[in-house]
């Protein structure tokens, strides 16, 4: 029994150490591709045309869906905010509580699951593709760099594109918050606004547009890299795609928190 209880423990800690070695392998794979992008972007002159068709595809192909979100979930912060707010008889800050949750959390965060969830899987399963029918081997074959004719154009419309699109989401949000407020919920427009206008500050702004660029970083690296790194045929590209959606959405969620320890901390100070 003594030697059996130590020969499982032995195939346990050898596999618990195989597993560990992957995934700090693969860590440090992703952060070696992220180096390696980062270094084209700023040594070599970007391809605008193929920057401005990203940010077309993940930007202007993204905003109806952005701005369909971010009005219903403006609607529904308006109908919570406005039934708590009444327990302590405080409706007035009904447009505050609507406009800062937007700003600092739900706006950035709805905003960078949406775009990871339609642009991100269309990123993964393009690159995925061209990869296993050898069109990355093909622009090797012609002289071109993939990573920075793939990977760089797709990274920077991703940076860019993000905060814009949290921007609408919020925008819309808060009008749809005020629509409901003021028309369903007889709260004045005047106080909404007012309310509003006086709680939302400069940090708030920046804490929201900070986040929203962190997110569209880490949605376009772990979007490139899973499709770079897929394995071949059809299911590798499946198996790919829906790793990048889950990474990049765990990744969001758990960056939105220290962010938001970080940033309160360094603004509070």
């Amino acid at each position: 029994m003594g030697t059996l209880s130590v020969e499982r423990v032995g195939r346990i800690v050898i596999r618990l150490s195989t597993l560990a070695h992957q995934y700090i392998s693969l860590w440090g794979a992703a952060w070696v591709f992220l180096g390696r992008i980062l270094y084209r972007l700023f040594r070599y002159r970007p391809r605008f045309h193929l920057l401005i068709v990203q940010l077309f595809q993940i930007g202007v192909n993204s905003s109806l869906v952005i701005a369909l979100i971010g009005l219903f979930t403006g609607a529904v912060l308006a109908v919570q905010a406005e039934y708590t707010l009444t327990k302590f008889g405080a409706t007035a800050f009904t447009g505050s509580a609507v406009a800062l949750s937007l700003i600092r959390e739900l706006g950035p965060v709805l905003t960078a699951l949406m775009v990871i969830g339609r642009a991100g899987s269309a990123i993964t399963a393009e690159i995925g593709i061209m990869k296993i029918t050898e069109q990355i081997d093909a622009l090797r074959s012609m002289a071109v760099d993939p990573l920075s004719y793939l990977m760089v154009p797709r990274l920077l419309a991703g940076l860019l594109a993000m905060p814009l699109l949290a921007a609408l989401f919020i925008t819309v949000g808060i009008a749809g918050g005020y629509a409901v407020a003021v028309g369903l919920l007889n709260v004045s427009s005047g106080v909404f606004i007012s309310e509003m206008v006086s709680s939302v500050s400069d940090v708030d702004v920046y804490s929201g547009f900070i986040k929203s660029s962190v997110f569209g970083l880490l949605f376009g690296w772990t979007a490139c890299y899973k499709g770079f790194t897929c394995s071949y045929g059809a299911v590798g590209v499946n198996k790919a795609t829906t790793q990048s959606v889950v990474t990049a959405s765990v990744s969001v969620l758990v960056v939105d928190y220290f962010l938001t320890s970080i940033l309160t901390r360094i603004f509070l100070d």
